[in-house]
Order: C-alpha cells, then structure tokens, then sequence
C-alpha cells in the first residue's frame, strides 16, 4: 500500500488468521532488532480507512470457504524497499548470488536477536538492489512469530530462527563471529530501552493487556544473560548450519 508519507509499505491487518499479537511482535520485534544495528524494513503503524477497504476489492483475507474483508483501523506496515515499479524484492536467491550479498553478515546478528526474542518461525528476509548496484543487500523481515507468536513465552528450541539457507554462516568460525550483536544486546538493551519500544504498540493489538505485556518484556530483558549459551547450543546440536565453528 502507499501511504500519506508517499512510501509502499506491505500491511498486516488486524484480523489475520494468526491474531492481533503478531502485529505488536513486528512492531517491538524490528524496533528491538534496529537497535542492535540490524538492517529491518522500516516499521509504522498504518491507518486503514473502512472507506478505503469498502471500495478495494483486494482488501480482502482469503480464507478457505471464502473471502473476508480486512478490518479498519490501525494496522503493521513493514516499508517496501523502494517503489515495487520501479525495486524487485526477492526472497530467494541463488547460491553464487547469496554468497556476493553486501551484508551477508547481517545474518549471524539476526540469529541472535532471534535467540534472544524466541522467533519460533524460520528466519525471513528479502533481497533487493539499489538502482545502480550490483550486489544485493538483505532486509530482515517478519517478526510476527517472536515471543513464540500469540504466546508470549520462550519455549527455546536449538535450531529455531536459523535461516534455512547455511550458506550464511559460512564464516562462523565460533562465538565470537556473533559480535558485536551480542555485547549490544547486553550493554545497550535495557528496562528504559524496552518500555520505549513498548510504548509505540496500540493496545487493541495486545487486547489492551498492559499486564500480560508488561511480563513478557520482563522476560525479555532477563534473557539477555542467555544468549550466548543459546548460540552455542545451537551449534552442538547440529554442525550443519556452523561447518567452519571451531
């Protein structure tokens, strides 16, 4: 969709079949991972008109029996990188391509945001050119399944949020190829830092429960303390996705 600040943006609504929830993980999700330095699509919050709805026929869910319209109101915009006219986003690459991308790095910083913040779907990201560029630069997308999605607990799993792609990981070599990320998620990540971010959720997207928020961000910064050991159980489950840690 583009929207009043003339950017594209791609919109999750309220109503999508995996909850209100999803749209405040993305929200604190790529806030959270922006601030460890982590190159996030852009995030704000997009109002949707029942106007504007009423007259696009693809405002629409596409459920199995049918369509159901999108629901007005305040909903998640992750910004498209660039205008889709004019910028093509991919979200596959092949092997000689992944290898060139400019910040392939970037991927080693996710996996541990996503250790950190229980992202207990696949790692997502795009793939996409400035004009003029020859190499492609990632995007780290979709945080909807932090915090284990609607849950808001942590149940930790040794392989979850690692891209499915090891090519990635190709120059990890052992925990110290995970910094800076980690010493930035236990130096600059604190209560002031969490509450900030917090604060920019409606709270019709958590049902309006402070309490239940307020307890998963306490969660949230005592894990800081963790991440290391689930980096590295990570890598004693499986080789596969580290072949060169050492």
């Amino acid at each position: 969709m583009r929207c009043a600040d003339d950017e594209y943006y791609v919109v999750k609504f309220r109503n999508n079949p995996q909850g209100e929830r999803v749209l405040a993980n993305e929200l604190l999700g790529t806030r959270l991972a922006a601030r460890l330095g982590l190159p996030t699509a852009a995030a704000a919050v997009v109002e949707v008109s029942e106007s504007l709805i009423a007259q696009t026929d693809e405002l629409v869910i596409q459920m199995g029996r049918g369509n159901m319209p999108c629901k007005a109101g305040l909903q998640f915009g992750s910004r498209y990188p660039g205008s889709p006219a004019e910028t093509v986003a991919h979200d596959f690459l092949p092997e000689e391509q992944l290898r060139e991308v400019s910040n392939l790095e970037d991927f080693r910083g996710m996996l541990v945001f996503d250790k950190w913040a229980c992202n207990t779907n696949g790692r997502q990201a795009v793939f996409s050119r400035a004009p003029g560029e020859n190499r492609y630069q990632a995007q780290m997308i979709d945080q909807g399944f932090c915090f284990n999605a609607g849950e808001w607990n942590f149940p930790d799993a040794p392989l979850r949020g690692i891209y499915l792609r090891h090519r990635v990981y190709e120059s990890v070599c052992g925990i110290e190829s995970f910094e800076p990320w980690l010493s930035r998620l236990e130096t600059r990540i604190n209560e002031a830092v969490l509450e900030e971010a917090a604060s920019e959720i409606p709270p019709e997207w958590y049902g309006f429960d402070l309490s239940g928020l307020e307890r998963m961000l306490e969660q949230l910064l005592r894990r800081r303390k963790i991440v290391r050991e689930l980096v590295i159980a990570a890598w004693k489950s499986s080789a596969q996705p580290f072949p060169n840690w050492k």
